[in-house]
């Protein structure tokens, strides 16, 4: 067992914390195949009838996989996609559970802390949450099965899978990454800006056309956002999207198998720099693979979701 998983059985509920809180559980590989043996132990475990994940310290739930870690695997040319691959059958393994699951999404939970949280049978949210799924900004699209609750909360979930944008719980519960509220009605501000600029701005298939409309709208939120994307890695925003169409159509395993797919390809493209840029040096100047949006040729694009 591993220290940086806390986990017990109290009245036949597992009750499993990540035990990160410097980091804000940000998950590493130890993390992941500790809690999927703990998991595994406890679905056959007749004691168990139902099982709660939490997060140690004050900050939040969890903040996603480690991309430090990840992004010293790719440099190193280590196998970081078994650590995705372990990542998502961590995700697949909350939502096929036999048992329910609660997660807490109390504080930051985002990345791989949303994907494990929005697998999960109930997920509460409080006038804490603090959610989002980041991964354009670090050269990635948003993963761990996320997708499969974005492509169904239509231009506001296209929005929130683009530019990275945080949200809180009331938005989550009506998108459908949350099930209930433990500190009564939430706001719910990006529902409620969707009819004045999100809904018209996000209608195309086009990155490019999506930037131009956020741009020439006269709500200044919707230029705020453009100039959130334009910031993005172009590479991701153009993958995130298409994924995105794609999962429309899939079901949770299909967005996950499409996930890892997707992230071998496109990884070794974006993803160190935008690690670097954001979390390490956090000098916040990525020199991504294409400047614009509007100079990711879309041969490129084809090759990451060719067969």
């Amino acid at each position: 067992m591993s220290e940086l998983i806390v986990a017990h059985v109290d009245a036949g509920v597992g009750r499993l914390e990540l035990n990160r809180p410097r980091v804000i559980n940000s998950l590493n590989r130890e993390m992941i195949s500790t809690a999927i043996s703990v998991l595994h132990g406890w679905r056959d475990d007749t004691d168990v009838h139902a099982v709660e994940l939490t997060g140690a310290g004050e900050r939040g739930f969890c903040a996603g996989a480690d991309v430090r870690e990840m992004a010293e695997l790719v440099t190193a040319d280590d196998d970081w996609l078994e650590f995705l691959g372990a990542e998502y059958e961590l995700d697949a393994l909350i939502a096929q559970y036999p048992k329910p699951v609660t997660v807490h999404m109390r504080g930051i939970t985002m990345g791989g802390g949303l994907g494990l949280a929005a697998a999960a049978s109930r997920r509460i949210v409080d006038l804490s949450s603090q959610l989002a799924m980041p991964e354009t900004k670090i050269g990635l699209f948003p993963d761990a099965g996320v997708m499969f609750q974005l492509s169904r909360a239509g231009a506001v979930g296209t929005h929130i899978a683009l530019t990275s944008a945080p949200f809180g719980g009331g938005d989550a519960l009506v998108i459908g990454l949350a099930d209930e509220s433990s500190e009564g009605p939430l706001p719910a501000p990006l529902i409620d800006a969707a009819g004045d600029w999100i809904e018209e701005c996000y209608a195309s298939d086009d990155p490019a056309e999506i930037a131009r409309a956020l741009e020439s709208h006269p709500h200044p939120d919707a230029r705020t956002a453009a100039r959130e994307l334009r910031a993005r890695s172009p590479f991701s925003v153009h993958v995130a999207l298409r994924a995105l169409r794609n999962a429309a159509t899939l079901d949770h395993d299909g967005v996950l198998a499409q996930d890892l797919r997707l992230a071998e390809r496109m990884v070794p493209v974006d993803f160190v720099e935008g690690v670097r840029a954001l979390l390490i040096d956090k000098d916040n100047t990525p020199e991504w693979r294409h400047a614009r949006i509007e100079d990711v040729p879309s041969e490129v694009v084809d090759e990451v979701f060719a067969p």
